[in-house]
């Protein structure tokens, strides 16, 4: 599958200032920003869904487990039956008319929203893209592009609010990779964890605001479902359980809300080892089980919605809560493009850009 590139500015080539006549013309200076999202496969069917999930598992900030240990599983276990079953979970949210997952459709048109502001304010002067770390439009390809099409500062900027070393890191792992492999690397900046934004955080409690003002059974509780990791990987250093738990807090605050109102829960576990908890799945069940029978999830850490929400979520979580009791579920989706989440990137982008802008002439 090809993805066509999403970018703003110009690719002007000019022959540098005081260069021979013979000289080869070259790009105009650019800045260039990369968004970067998780991954998808390129389609449905066994073989895209085992090379995405092959690429996914074997990226040692997903599994560290040693090689010798862990391949032969995947290998001959895990990928011979999972394909199948991600596959038909693809199938469920797939984007047909454009023949490509969600998340793909949604981080394009944040691109573009982002290029289109980018653009307003600061004119030609930068090129904006996006790249998948797993799946295409790969992050060499993109980074690669960018820099022949004349940015030599980039920046990359993972959309994952909260840091966890198998989001943040290894995206930025990723890039780091094809900077080793450049004659000439551009300066290059990557963008931190960004869950404590005042502008990232007024557009999740307006997401929630709008949600509950929609539906007719107001929600007993809150779930603020994150992705999961091992519980080692706290103690190994990893902020990202803190960051999370912080974020559901600071939404709770936002929102003017008691405590006990919003809970974290996580979900996406697999493995035979201890995870952060509590599990989403098990978590609503036991709320429906307490007498809780209207309740929402949301989902802080997916700047766009994708299979964990849309299918983990809106299908095997719910159910959970229903086949225990539960009566009304209501899923608040990702932020997305909406236009306060577009906004709270922007000023991110800007603020990270600091000394690399030139302002525009009046």
């Amino acid at each position: 599958m090809t993805v066509s590139p999403v970018v703003s500015g110009s690719t002007e080539t000019h022959r540098p200032t005081y260069a021979p006549a013979d000289h080869p013309a070259v790009a105009r200076s650019k800045i260039g920003v990369v968004l970067v999202n998780l991954g998808t496969p390129d389609a449905t069917d066994y073989w895209s869904m085992r090379r995405y999930l092959n690429e996914f598992l074997s990226d040692k900030r997903v599994v560290d487990y040693s090689w010798w240990r862990w391949q032969p599983i995947l290998q001959l276990m895990i990928l011979t039956r999972r394909p199948f079953k991600s596959g038909e979970a693809y199938r469920g949210i797939w984007n047909t008319e454009k023949n490509e997952s969600p998340l793909l459709t949604i981080t394009r048109e944040q691109t573009r929203k982002v290029a289109e502001g980018l653009a307003a304010r600061h004119g030609d002067q930068v090129l904006v893209d996006f790249c998948m770390r797993y799946g295409n439009p790969s992050t060499d390809s993109v980074l690669r592009r960018l820099q022949a099409e004349g940015c030599e500062r980039i920046l990359f900027f993972p959309l994952y609010p909260q840091y966890a070393s198998p989001t943040t890191a290894t995206a930025n792992d990723q890039a780091f990779r094809t900077l080793m492999k450049l004659k000439w690397q551009p300066a290059f900046r990557t963008v931190p964890a960004y869950f404590e934004h005042p502008l990232y955080l007024d557009a999740l409690a307006n997401s929630v605001r709008e949600a509950y003002a929609s539906i007719d059974s107001t929600p007993e509780v809150l779930v603020s479902s994150y992705h999961g990791v091992p519980k080692r990987f706290l103690h190994e250093g990893d902020p990202y359980y803190c960051q999370c738990i912080k974020t559901t807090r600071l939404l709770r605050e936002r929102l003017g809300w008691e405590e006990g109102s919003i809970h974290s829960a996580f979900q996406s576990q697999f493995g035979p080892e201890e995870w952060v908890g509590p599990q989403t799945v098990d978590y609503v069940a036991e709320l429906a089980r307490q007498g809780k029978k209207h309740i929402a999830v949301v989902s802080p850490a997916f700047a766009a919605d994708c299979v964990e929400t849309l299918e983990e979520i809106e299908d095997e979580i719910r159910e959970s809560f229903i086949s225990a009791g539960g009566e009304t579920f209501t899923y608040i989706p990702c932020l997305n493009d909406r236009d306060d989440h577009i906004q709270a990137l922007l000023a991110i982008i800007e603020n990270e850009l600091g000394g690399w802008l030139s302002p525009l002439a009046e």
